[in-house]
């Protein structure tokens, strides 16, 4: 079973996506559709449907201002998810759905809830009793982002370990690759220097 150098023992963790086994490797596929209309003359709005989001754009838009209006359109309704917080109890009724959907509802966890005390995991859970806790990071993201690290610690209840079957788990959610790259960016953001304010010293690099 590989290990996961961030689980406690008898716990599994999804730590940040770089010290995570790696999924068999597939070809990514656009969580994004485009529809463009002639009746549409300024406006540009987007909206969830199933498992992609929906931009709707006039028909006369050019090739890199429909990129442009996606990404803004993206940005827009992440910020609306973000301002949904949940609950333990909606945290709850959210795994259950998820677990209904993707694993059959085979993965019934006795107690999901918010913690303080993960800042080098984004969630983890303990098989034994059937708990799963998601860090309080998570919140603000968007939300097929937390429902990712919440499928990802269900799938967990069934597979202990990340290996191949426990990939095939997670196969089913469609928006696994883009989950992870979102996480993955966040935490490379978090590792850049912070630029130069007003008022800030230049660094001394002379090593006096």
């Amino acid at each position: 079973m590989p290990s996961d150098p961030l689980s406690r023992a008898g716990e599994n963790s999804l730590s940040t996506p770089g010290r995570l086994g790696q999924p068999p490797h597939r070809p990514r596929t656009s969580a994004v559709e485009v529809r463009r209309s002639a009746r549409r003359r300024r406006t540009v709005s987007a909206y969830r449907e199933d498992d992609r989001t929906v931009v709707l754009i006039p028909a006369r838009m050019s090739q890199a201002e429909e990129e442009r209006w996606v990404t803004v359109m993206l940005d827009r309704l992440a910020a609306q998810e973000s301002r949904r917080m949940l609950g333990d109890s909606e945290l709850a009724e959210r795994a259950e759905r998820l677990s209904a959907q993707y694993l059959g509802a085979r993965a019934r966890p006795r107690s999901v809830r918010w913690v303080t005390n993960q800042n080098t995991r984004w969630g983890s859970c303990t098989p034994a009793e059937g708990s799963i806790r998601l860090s309080h990071r998570l919140q603000g993201m968007p939300g097929y982002v937390t429902d990712y690290v919440l499928l990802h610690e269900l799938a967990h209840l069934l597979v202990p370990g990340h290996g191949a079957d426990f990939w095939r788990l997670l196969e089913a959610y469609p928006r696994t690759e883009r989950a992870r790259g979102y996480l993955e960016g966040v935490v490379a953001a978090r590792r850049l220097p912070r630029p130069a304010g007003p008022g800030d010293e230049p660094a001394d690099e002379s090593g006096a």
